[in-house]
């Protein structure tokens, strides 16, 4: 059923992205050399590999500051999603090397699909809000602990809102005692 919603979303969110997305490579070719398209490795669930997508963007130019802000330079990877390696919801798709430093708690996290938003992700977004690695971690492993049909709605709701809401976010979450 999962995947199911991870096609639905997908395809309902390519309406409207491809068109954007088509309206942004054709920006990023007109102000920057180069490609537009960037592959980078990441490591998804139970450990298998794949490359992701996103649009390349330079910290220096206006439009690349504007696209990392609003996500929208991950707009590509809705085509992970449609692939079947990254899910709507879930943990930030980590890089090899990262993944290969995880303490044996966190290989927890490659139980499930990496996502495009997440429990973690949300929490970063708050202002005033700079999560170690560790915490992040521990969010993300919350996250794959308690994750239900529920949940998804509720980090999906929040994603939206965030979205329409820039610098708003949600309330931290309360993990469980260890």
């Amino acid at each position: 059923m999962r995947r199911g919603v991870d096609l639905a979303v997908a395809a309902l969110a390519g309406i409207v992205a491809v068109p954007l997305a088509l309206a942004i490579a054709v920006l990023l070719r007109w102000t920057a050399d180069g490609p537009v398209l960037l592959r980078q490795t990441r490591t998804g669930r139970h450990g298998r590999e794949f490359q992701i997508l996103r649009f390349r963007t330079r910290r220096d130019g206006r439009l690349g500051v504007l696209l990392r802000r609003t996500g929208l330079d991950e707009l590509p990877r809705l085509w992970n999603v449609a692939r079947g390696e990254m899910g709507v919801i879930g943990p930030r798709p980590a890089r090899p090397d990262q993944v290969i430093r995880y303490p044996r708690r966190e290989q927890d996290r490659l139980a499930v699909r990496p996502g495009l938003t997440g429990w973690a992700q949300l929490q970063a977004r708050r202002p005033r809000t700079r999560l170690s690695r560790p915490e992040w971690a521990e969010l993300d492993l919350w996250y794959v602990e308690h994750r239900s049909f529920g949940l998804d709605l509720r980090i999906l709701g929040l994603t939206v809102k965030a979205l329409l809401r820039p610098g708003e976010g949600s309330a931290r979450p309360a993990l469980p005692p260890r």
